[in-house]
């Protein structure tokens, strides 16, 4: 678990690692020899001048105090390299996290990465400060005390030296009976945390449906499933613990039948008897500890396990030597992109000249979308190249790449946190002043008069306190702040009422000027100011050309452009 631990998080880590780990052994010899002193203590207390144990107690009490030094030190070691190692575990998490293709976070991912990211993260890295010491200690103190009695009688030492493979054996048994056990668990959670955000997403479709009273059945049904995967668990358990207390009930009636006979026979006193008993008792205890000790290892195992595999999937790879292009025209050259086996685009090839804006119309599913996330390089093309001032987007740095294209979409996402912080993840050096230009020139100042707070007015979790149009307003100020050179915008008015379609328009009116345009759209007033359409249907381009060309072909955009005006029409 060690190896899995240091391979997840990198060798910087290894060294106070193995450090605490040798202190934490260090600590538990020192434990099982200060049990060595009980010997001579006893011896003298039983025989004829008992004062004599005063030297003996007295060292006794030496041994115990520096192991409580020792402890301090060892525990305080673990607790740090922990923090050291929790710290270390988010940072790398949410970078890798931020570097996987956007294609990986399909929907079963939400849950996995929740789980991981909270409950994970927190029992993987408590191994070091909570679980290592005390197993470290249930293995090597019961073996240090096992080396005392060897060396006071070799017949003792080596009846108890034989619980040693069958406390092993039962350990080893135990944890493979309950692997399969583990991995359910482990997947019914995911399962039921898919369900609960799935629950509170459902709220308006529930309360619209007036069934805000009635139990949500896939949730009730997931928790249903993660009783039930908890308690098979907990059965699975249960041999290895009846077994690990049988060993170790047996292991110290043993030694009480051979200490008696070997004290009837005269081999040994009864102050050396007494002694083997405490120390048998003493060796109860942490081999006792193991099983509840081994569940949360196996626990944390089997997290560490889970952020391993996530932290080996192959982020898009980042070119040796990049190449940043000297233009800001775009080129898909007889692109090809894949989701499983449906083929998205399909050989397409398109230009959009520096400067100029191309609109994007056709049918749900055609691949619109899909074409911009592919100049982002949000996915990797599966044949052909996405060239930006004719350099494929593969061969550019992703932090130059992104600092060329300025996304705006249609579901906007804000941070919980004021509006002046969630316009500045467009450029978060900008000044103050270029700050509020952006707001105006996406007249969203309006927006700011009129809620309590101003600048400093709390936008609320994914923007929740401020309507759709308010959320598409601060998203166009941000791309606006970020003044990139190419502009994608996906759907962006679809969903406005017309107050706020007016301004978003104004607002995108401004940020294309100037810029290479890419926009996806459906309404008119929107695919009119483009310099060149394009139809798409089925991951190919079926018109191309300016609106009042294709108006005039009367093809499937003239029909589009029918429909779309209809629309209108009868809002």
């Amino acid at each position: 678990m060690i190896r899995t631990l240091l391979r997840v998080l990198g060798e910087e880590y290894a060294r106070p690692l193995r450090r605490t780990v040798a202190l934490m052994t260090i600590t538990a010899i020192a434990e099982g020899l200060s049990y060595a002193l009980i010997v001579p203590v006893l011896r003298e207390l039983f025989g004829d001048t008992p004062a004599d144990a005063w030297p003996w107690l007295i060292a006794f009490a030496g041994a115990v105090v520096l192991y409580a030094v020792l402890r301090y030190v060892s525990d305080l070691s673990g607790f740090r390299v922990g923090a050291a190692l929790l710290r270390g575990m988010y940072h790398r998490l949410g970078d890798h996290l931020a570097r996987l293709p956007l294609g990986w976070y399909d929907s079963g991912r939400v849950g996995e990465v929740s789980v991981l990211a909270s409950r994970g993260v927190l029992q993987a890295m408590s191994v070091i400060a909570h679980l290592l010491a005390p197993f470290v200690s249930a293995c090597v103190t019961p073996l240090t005390i096992v080396v005392v009695m060897l060396v006071f009688d070799w017949r003792l030492g080596l009846a108890a030296l034989v619980a040693a493979p069958l406390v092993a054996a039962i350990q080893v048994w135990t944890g493979r009976s309950m692997a399969a056990d583990d991995v359910e668990r482990a997947r019914r959670d995911k399962d039921a945390t898919d369900r609960v955000i799935e629950y509170l997403q459902a709220q308006p479709v529930l309360r619209a449906g007036n069934r805000t009273g009635e139990r949500f059945e896939l949730l009730d049904n997931s928790l249903r499933q993660v009783e039930r995967a908890s308690r098979r668990q907990t059965l699975s358990a249960m041999p290895g613990a009846v077994g690990l207390t049988v060993v170790v009930q047996a292991m110290f009636t043993v030694l009480l039948a051979l200490g008696a006979y070997l004290a009837l026979g005269g081999s040994i006193g009864v102050p050396e008897l007494l002694t083997v008993l405490v120390l048998a008792a003493r060796c109860a205890d942490p081999l006792l500890s193991l099983s509840d000790i081994g569940g949360k290892l196996r626990a944390a195992r089997g997290e560490l396990a889970r952020l391993d595999v996530v932290l080996r999937t192959e982020p898009l790879p980042e070119p040796a030597e990049p190449v940043r292009p000297e233009t800001d025209d775009l080129t898909f050259d007889a692109v090809t992109f894949r989701r499983g086996d449906r083929t998205v685009i399909d050989e397409l090839s398109l230009h959009v000249p520096e400067g100029q804006r191309l609109a994007v119309v056709g049918p749900s599913g055609a691949g619109k979308s899909t074409l911009l996330e592919l100049v982002a390089r949000f996915y990797d093309v599966d044949g052909g190249a996405v060239r930006m001032g004719g350099v494929d987007v593969r061969n550019m740095d992703a932090e130059v790449l992104m600092s060329k294209v300025a996304i705006v979409f249609q579901d906007v996402y804000l941070f919980d946190g004021t509006i002046e912080e969630n316009i500045r993840l467009g450029r978060p050096d900008a000044t103050d002043e270029e700050v509020r230009e952006a707001a105006t020139a996406a007249r969203l100042d309006e927006v700011i008069e009129r809620l309590p707070g101003g600048w400093q007015a709390n936008v609320g979790e994914g923007g929740a306190l401020l309507s759709g149009g308010e959320r598409q307003r601060v998203s166009i100020a941000r791309a606006l702040l970020k003044n990139a050179p190419v502009v994608l915008l996906d759907e962006v008015t679809s969903a406005l009422d017309p107050v706020n379609e007016t301004a978003v328009h104004e607002g995108i009116e401004r940020l294309m000027a100037g810029r290479t345009v890419v926009m996806v759209a459906h309404r008119m007033r929107t695919v009119r100011r483009a310099d060149r359409v394009v139809f798409l249907d089925d991951g190919h381009i079926v018109e191309e050309g300016t609106h009042d060309e294709l108006v005039a072909r009367n093809g499937r955009y003239a029909r589009f452009c029918d429909l779309s005006m209809a629309s209108v029409t009868s809002e």
